[in-house]
């Protein structure tokens, strides 16, 4: 009987999202293929160190303790690799020394597998190569490209923490394009005057979406088990104040979802609640929020909508577009 994948959260992850190659691209951009084919091959039963997206993947995994069946998971998690078969045994012998339960695999030598997420049901690809993320994210496929971060695998803390932005990210960019164009007063505007009609969907809204059935699913768990606590906690961090917030709300009620938390900054920055809030990764559609948390927070660019647009500023040189949400 085939393995059905339709049922599941499905995780996309390129090995430079989950450990750190550092010294195996060094190696790679340095001296060439036919060298860094040597390099995994001598190094073939050192462990990679881990990189910024492990400790979320780990306790994402974690949570398949809940189904007794290890062949019927909550949580499925695929290797979407550019390495060939050879070269990437060594990060599946890593993954053998983690403990971590990843077992499916794609190798693709050279090439992006992304073209691969739909037929796997994926839910969320996570990469370090940008070029990657950019062209998954440009087919309509849910992207997200693991920046340079600051994590922290405490072993003690078995909590699971994921925190969104909400617009280009959860939700379209649809009200993002009316700040862009007409300012915050008509953006408040619009969102008072459209309050009751939810938004259109962001790339990473089946992804919440499925985590908010496993949330379901958890509840149930510790009714079962009294003792047990909760391990997974989702946060809305967003720019977003009265009276935009409400807008927000309901189109999470719409999807059947709710946060634990909900932060509406009113343009505070977002880093001072990350640092409290401390969560294991932490999604947002604009470079310019994720330079000041990835010093705190492991963080996530989804180069999704109107803030990703390169625009010509009065020198001729690109930048992107920064917004208060």
């Amino acid at each position: 009987m085939p393995y059905d994948l339709e049922n599941r959260l499905v995780i996309g992850v390129a090995s430079s999202a989950v450990f750190d190659l550092s010294a195996s691209d060094s190696v790679f951009k340095r001296d060439g293929e036919e060298a860094y084919r040597k390099f995994q091959e001598r190094n073939l039963n050192n462990p990679l160190p881990k990189g910024i997206a492990f400790p979320f993947v780990k306790r994402l995994l974690s949570l398949n303790h809940m189904r007794p069946d290890p062949e019927d998971p909550l949580v499925e998690v695929i290797l979407l690799s550019r390495n060939d078969p050879d070269t990437g045994l060594r990060v599946m012998k890593t993954i053998e020394h983690y403990g971590l339960g990843i077992t499916r695999a794609i190798f693709m030598q050279g090439r992006s597998p992304y073209e691969y997420i739909p037929a796997l049901n994926i839910s969320l690809f996570l990469s370090g190569n940008k070029a990657d993320v950019d062209a998954a994210i440009g087919a309509g496929y849910p992207a997200g490209y693991v920046l340079d971060s600051k994590f922290d695998d405490d072993e003690q803390d078995q909590a699971l923490r994921i925190a969104f932005d909400f617009d280009g990210v959860l939700a379209s960019d649809e009200s993002e394009s009316i700040m862009q164009a007409s300012g915050l007063t008509d953006f408040h505007a619009h969102e008072v005057a459209n309050v009751m009609n939810s938004h259109g969907p962001g790339p990473l809204q089946q992804f919440l979406i499925r985590v908010a059935k496993i949330q379901s699913i958890e509840e149930q768990f510790k009714k079962q088990n009294p003792d047990y606590e909760n391990r997974l906690r989702v946060s809305l961090v967003t720019a977003r104040n009265a009276p935009s917030h409400e807008r927000a709300l309901n189109t999470l009620k719409a999807w059947g979802v709710m946060t634990n938390d909900a932060f509406f900054l009113g343009g505070i920055a977002k880093k001072h609640v990350l640092g409290v809030l401390k969560p294991h990764i932490f999604f947002d559609d604009q470079s310019a929020h994720l330079e000041m948390t990835r010093s705190l927070v492991p963080s996530v660019h989804i180069p999704f909508g109107i803030t990703n647009k390169a625009v010509e500023n009065d020198s001729g040189q690109a930048q992107l577009i920064d917004s208060v949400k």
